[in-house]
């Protein structure tokens, strides 16, 4: 029986029921880790999740660190595309797809402490497939802009098999 809903929308319906649950958010991070490993591997807590938008957190730990003692650029690199792809993902119809051709990333401060990255990105057309650069920002406790990641994603219906 085919599948009438998105990964996203599971996703968006997954976070929804369990966050109302004592000890929800934890749930769902451990349901993240399970689905996306490499993901997973930066313990990223969603404290926001709603079609087209996703805020996004990890905390410092020695674990994602480099020699400088801050958050290794790696690690910030795929807390930024999450969000990205959980905001872009909930807010897509089933019956199409996104798939990541490329990231950039600047970086502007050490990363220190607990940062966030948070994306909105607004749909394009999806009836046509293309390329779309979608942004996300990270940002330290400060609020201090850390990183700027733009996710380039090719986006479109999902072929027939």
């Amino acid at each position: 029986m085919p599948r009438h809903d998105s990964a996203g929308q599971r996703l968006l319906s997954a976070h929804r029921r369990l966050t109302r649950l004592p000890g929800g958010h934890w749930l769902f991070t451990r349901l993240v880790k399970w689905m996306i490993p490499y993901t997973g591997s930066v313990d990223p807590r969603v404290e926001i999740l709603e079609p087209g938008r996703a805020r996004i957190s990890m905390r410092q730990r020695r674990r994602f660190e480099q020699h400088l003692g801050s958050i290794h650029a790696v690690a910030l690199v795929n807390l930024a595309e999450f969000a990205s792809g959980a905001a872009m993902t909930t807010a897509m119809p089933a019956g199409y797809r996104g798939i990541v051709t490329r990231i950039s990333i600047d970086y502007f401060k050490k990363a220190r402490g607990k940062v966030t990255a948070e994306a909105r990105p607004t749909l394009p057309d999806l009836t046509v497939e293309a390329e779309h650069d979608f942004v996300s920002e990270i940002t330290d406790e400060a609020g201090d802009v850390v990183a700027r990641a733009t996710v380039r994603w090719r986006l479109g219906p999902i072929p027939p098999k």
